[in-house]
């Protein structure tokens, strides 16, 4: 009879990842087997987790939907500065991260083309 594969929970961050290494490899096992089944390791996977979190982009609110909708800014290939503007503000919000101020053309082309993948899932979620 053929093993089946459980299907592995996305990783939240480092812990989660590291842990999914020590399960393939049997680290993990011989750990426990050493060490007894309170090893510490659930610990230390939370600890890495929130220390060292994967990004999650959070969802586009319906204004900021609606928005690049209407002025199919994500289709532009040249942008007014208070696009530019606008389009930053929202992807900083929605990857929670803190832009420098900058004037690289494909740094921006870059912030535009993740933010039409964040898009594309909210059309498909909404459909």
């Amino acid at each position: 009879m053929a093993k089946t594969r459980t299907p592995r929970k996305k990783a939240q961050g480092l812990g989660d990842t590291i842990e999914q290494i020590t399960e393939i490899t049997g680290i993990k096992k011989l750990v426990e087997f050493v060490a007894g089944e309170d090893c510490g390791c659930n610990e230390r996977k939370k600890k890495l987790n929130e220390w060292f979190p994967y990004r999650q982009p959070e969802c586009l609110t319906e204004e900021e939907y609606n928005w690049l909708t209407e002025t199919r800014i994500l289709e532009q290939q040249t942008f007014k500065p208070s696009e530019v503007t606008r389009v930053r503000e929202i992807y900083s919000r929605v990857m929670k991260v803190r832009l420098e101020p900058s004037n690289c053309s494909s740094c921006f082309r870059d912030i535009v083309n993740q933010l039409k993948r964040v898009y594309n899932a909210y059309s498909e979620a909404t459909t």
